[in-house]
C-alpha cells in the first residue's frame, strides 16, 4: 500500500550516531518531529536542536520551507540557530586568535541562511564583525573571513547599507588601496564596496572620492580573475552614478588588453559587468538620439552644408558660383535630394526621434573619416537609373535606428544579461565606426539584391540580419567584424534562412535524413517515368540554317515502347503528327552519348556572341551509330524547361544519371511532400537525434508461448 501523499521517506544523521530512516508526516508540527528524533537518540531538551539540509548551504528547516523536503532527502540534526549564534559570537569575542578564527570558519557557511542571520544580527553580530574589520589586527584569514561573513549577513536586507559608519567604509577602502595583505582580502573588500555604492548614494560618493580610478585599473591588470571581476564590478557601480563627463574617461584599452584578450576563460559575472559597461558607454549617445534637428540652429545648418559640399564639392561649387540666391537654393535642394534626403529641406528628415541628431553625427563622421568611400557612395548612386539608386541619407537614418535597436542604446541595463560585443572595447568611437561599416554594407547589399526604392524596407531587413548575425559571433575587432559581415552576402543570408527553416521543421534531423535517403530511389524512378512520358508526348523544335535562322520546324517524340526516337519536318501551325506519319527513326539501342552546350556539333564552330550564348544554353545532341560512322541528331530546345526535360529523358534512356537543375528541384519538392505525409502522425512529437539503443537479448526465450500446443 502506498504511503499518504503528505508523508515522505527521509534519512536523518548526526555526528557519531547511526542515521535514522523515518517517514516524515508533513502535517505533524516540526517540534513534535524533533522530539521523536531526539528521543530515538536518547537526547533531552529537543528545543535545543534543529534540522538542517545535509547538502548545499545547510539551511535550517522551518515550518515555512519544510515543503522542500522530498522523498530521499538527507537531513542532519544540529544545534538550534539561536544557541549556535550565541556560541559563535562568544568565540568571536574571545581573546584567543585561534578560537576567533575557528568561530569565523563555522560562521561563514551559516551566514547565508536567513534564520541564522537574524539570530546573529539580533545579538549585535554585525557590530562585532565590524570591530574586527576596523581593528585590522590580522590581515590574513581572519580579515578575509570577517569580510565574507559581514557581506553575507548584509545581503539579507535585515539592516540597511546606509547605516554603515564612515570610518568603517574608509577602513574597507584602505584594504582596497593596500598592497601587502592576503590575496583573498582585496576581492572581498571590493565586493563589499560595490554593495555600498549601489545601495547608498551618500556612501557611494565617499567610495568614489576615496578609491582612485588608477587603483582599480591596477587591479584590472593583475592576473587574478576574481580580483579583476570584483574591480570591474566596483568600476561599473561607480560609473552608473557618474556624470556623462566622468563616463567618458577612456578605460577601454585596459579592458581590451587585460580582460578580453586574457588567456583565462571569461566568467559569467565578468561578462555581465562588461555588458553593463558597454551599456553605459552607449548610453552617452542617448541625448543625441533623443534630440531632433533644430532648423533654426546655425551650427546644425552648417553641418548639413558641410555634408553636401563634401559630396558635391566640384560640381556644386563650380556650378553655384555667380548664381542668384534662388538659383543657388534650388541647386542645394537638388543636391540634398541626390544625397538621399526624402525632402528638399533635410531638416524635416532629421526631425524623427530616434535617431535625431545621432544620424547626422554618423553621416558627418563617415564623410570626414572615410571621404573617398563617402564620395564614391553618393556619386555612384547619383549616376544610377531612377529608382535604382541607394539613398544615402535615408539609409543612414534608418541604419542608425537599426544600430540603436540592435545595441539597445538608451535601454535600462538588465540585471542578468551578458551580451556584450568585445570589439566595442577595441577602439574609440566604436559606434560611429560600426556605422561606417554598416552604410557600406547597405550599398553592397543593395547592389546584390538589384533593389529599387520600393525594396528599401526589404534591403534594411537583410542588413539587420547581416549585422545581427555577425554581432552574435562576438568578433574581437572591427576589422574582423568587417571581414565577417562582408562575407555574409545576400545569397548566404538566403541559404542560412533556408537551413534554419529546415531545422525548425525537423527535416535535417538524422532520422529524417535517413528517411529521405530511403525515399530517393523511389522518387527518382517517379521523375524518370515523368521524363519518359514527356518524351513520348513529343516536342516541336526549330531547325537552324547555316545563316543561324530558326525558320524551319521539326517534331520529335519517343515511341510508347521506349525503343525508337521518331521525328520529321512539320509546317508551322499544323497539329501534332501521328507516329505513323513521322518518316525518320532512331533506335535507342544505337544511341551512344548525349552532348550539351558547346560540345554540340551544330553550335561548336560559331562565335561567342549573345545570340550564340543563348543557343549554347538550349543546345543538345545525340550521337549514334550510322553504319560505321558516327552521326548526330541535333536539337535546340524551345525553352530551358524543355531542355531539362529532354536531357533528363535522354540520359534515362542511356542509363546515365539525370543531373539537371530541374531534377534537383523536383526531387526536393517530392521529398519534402512525401516526408511531411509520412510524419503527419508525429506532429508535435520531438524526434530524437539518434535512435534509442536496442536492449540486449534475454538470457533465454522460455517466455515464448507455442501456439501449436493445444491446452488440455
Amino acid at each position: 500500500m502506498a504511503p499518504p501523499r503528505n508523508v515522505v521517506k527521509i534519512a536523518i544523521k548526526m555526528r557519531d550516531a547511526i542515521p535514522q530512516l523515518i517517514q516524515l508526516d508533513q502535517a505533524k508540527p516540526l517540534a513534535a518531529v524533533l522530539k521523536e528524533v531526539c528521543d530515538a537518540w536518547s537526547l533531552t531538551h529537543s528545543e535545543r536542536y534543529a534540522l538542517q539540509f545535509a547538502d548545499g548551504h545547510r539551511r535550517y528547516i522551518t515550518e515555512n520551507n519544510r515543503a522542500e523536503i522530498k522523498n530521499g532527502s538527507i537531513l542532519c540534526l544540529s544545534t538550534a540557530p539561536d544557541l549556535e549564534a550565541e556560541q559563535l559570537l562568544g568565540g568571536l569575542q574571545s581573546n584567543s586568535p585561534e578560537g576567533r578564527r575557528e568561530a569565523l570558519r563555522r560562521l561563514v557557511p551559516l551566514a547565508s541562511d536567513m534564520i541564522f542571520a537574524r539570530e546573529v544580527i539580533s545579538r549585535n553580530g554585525l557590530q562585532i564583525l565590524g570591530t574586527i574589520i576596523e581593528d585590522g589586527d590580522d590581515l590574513g584569514e581572519v580579515l578575509a573571513l570577517s569580510l565574507r561573513a559581514f557581506s553575507e549577513l548584509m545581503e539579507h536586507g535585515v539592516v540597511s547599507w546606509e547605516t554603515l559608519s564612515i570610518p568603517f567604509v574608509r577602513k574597507v577602502v584602505c584594504y582596497v588601496n593596500m598592497n601587502l595583505m592576503d590575496a583573498s582580502v582585496p576581492p572581498l573588500a571590493l565586493g563589499l564596496l560595490e554593495s555600498v555604492t549601489l545601495s547608498s548614494p551618500a556612501l557611494g560618493q565617499l567610495v568614489k572620492s576615496e578609491v582612485p580610478l588608477d587603483r582599480l585599473l591596477v587591479h584590472l591588470q593583475v592576473m587574478n580573475q576574481q580580483l579583476q571581476t570584483k574591480a570591474m564590478a566596483l568600476l561599473t557601480a561607480l560609473l552608473q552614478g557618474a556624470s556623462p563627463v566622468e563616463r567618458k574617461r577612456n578605460l577601454r584599452q585596459f579592458i581590451y588588453k587585460n580582460i578580453i584578450h586574457s588567456a583565462a576563460p571569461m566568467g559569467d559575472e565578468m561578462a555581465h559587468h562588461l555588458y553593463v559597461l558597454q551599456a553605459l558607454m552607449l548610453g552617452l549617445l542617448e541625448p543625441r538620439m533623443r534630440t531632433p534637428l533644430d532648423p533654426y540652429s546655425q551650427e546644425q545648418r552648417e553641418q548639413l552644408q558641410v555634408l553636401r559640399q563634401a559630396a558635391f564639392e566640384v560640381e556644386g561649387e563650380s556650378s553655384g558660383a555667380g548664381l542668384s540666391a534662388d538659383r543657388r537654393r534650388s541647386l542645394c535642394a537638388r543636391e540634398f535630394r541626390k544625397l538621399g534626403f526624402s525632402n528638399s529641406n533635410p531638416a524635416q528628415d532629421l526631425e524623427r526621434v530616434p535617431p535625431g541628431l545621432l544620424a547626422l553625427d554618423n553621416m558627418l563622421y563617415f564623410s570626414r573619416n572615410a571621404p573617398s568611400a563617402y564620395s564614391r557612395f553618393v556619386l555612384e548612386n547619383s549616376s544610377r537609373e531612377d529608382k535604382h539608386e541607394c539613398p544615402f541619407a535615408r539609409g543612414s537614418i534608418q541604419l542608425t535606428v537599426l544600430l540603436c535597436e540592435l545595441l539597445r542604446v538608451g535601454e535600462p541595463c538588465s540585471e542578468t544579461a551578458q551580451d556584450f560585443s568585445p570589439m566595442f572595447f577595441g577602439q574609440d568611437q566604436s559606434f560611429h565606426e560600426l556605422f561606417c561599416v554598416g552604410i557600406q554594407l547597405l550599398n553592397k547589399t543593395w547592389k546584390e539584391m538589384r533593389a529599387t526604392q520600393e525594396d528599401f524596407d526589404k534591403v534594411m531587413q537583410v542588413v539587420r540580419e547581416q549585422l545581427a548575425r555577425t554581432l552574435a559571433l562576438k568578433p574581437t575587432s572591427l576589422e574582423l567584424f568587417r571581414t565577417k559581415v562582408n562575407a555574409l552576402t545576400y545569397g548566404e543570408v538566403l541559404r542560412l534562412r533556408q537551413t534554419e527553416r529546415l531545422h525548425q521543421e525537423g527535416t535535417l534531423a538524422p532520422p529524417i535524413l535517413e528517411l529521405r535517403e530511403k525515399l530517393k530511389p523511389e522518387l527518382m524512378g517517379l521523375i524518370r517515368q515523368q521524363r519518359l512520358l514527356r518524351l513520348c508526348e513529343g516536342t516541336l523544335f526549330r531547325k537552324i540554317s547555316s545563316r543561324r535562322r530558326q525558320d524551319k520546324l521539326w517534331f520529335c517524340c519517343l515511341s510508347p515502347n521506349h525503343k525508337l526516337l521518331q521525328y520529321g519536318d512539320m509546317e508551322e501551325g499544323a497539329s501534332p503528327p501521328t507516329l505513323e506519319s513521322l518518316p525518320e527513326q532512331l533506335p535507342v539501342a544505337d544511341m551512344r552519348a548525349l552532348l550539351t552546350g558547346k560540345d554540340c556539333p551544330h553550335v561548336r564552330e560559331k562565335g561567342s556572341g549573345k545570340q550564340n550564348k543563348d543557343l549554347y544554353e538550349l543546345a543538345f545532341s545525340i550521337s549514334y551509330d550510322r553504319g560505321e560512322e558516327e552521326a548526330y541528331l541535333n536539337f535546340i530546345a524551345p525553352s530551358k524547361r524543355e531542355f531539362y526535360l529532354w536531357t533528363d529523358g535522354l540520359s534515362a534512356l542511356l542509363g546515365s544519371p539525370m543531373g539537371s537543375e530541374q531534377t534537383r528541384l523536383d526531387l526536393e519538392q517530392l521529398l519534402t511532400m512525401e516526408t511531411k505525409l509520412r510524419l503527419l502522425e508525429l506532429e508535435n512529437v520531438p524526434i530524437p537525434e539518434r535512435p534509442p539503443p536496442v536492449p540486449p537479448p534475454p538470457t533465454n526465450f522460455n517466455f515464448c508461448y507455442d501456439c501449436s500446443i493445444a491446452e488440455p
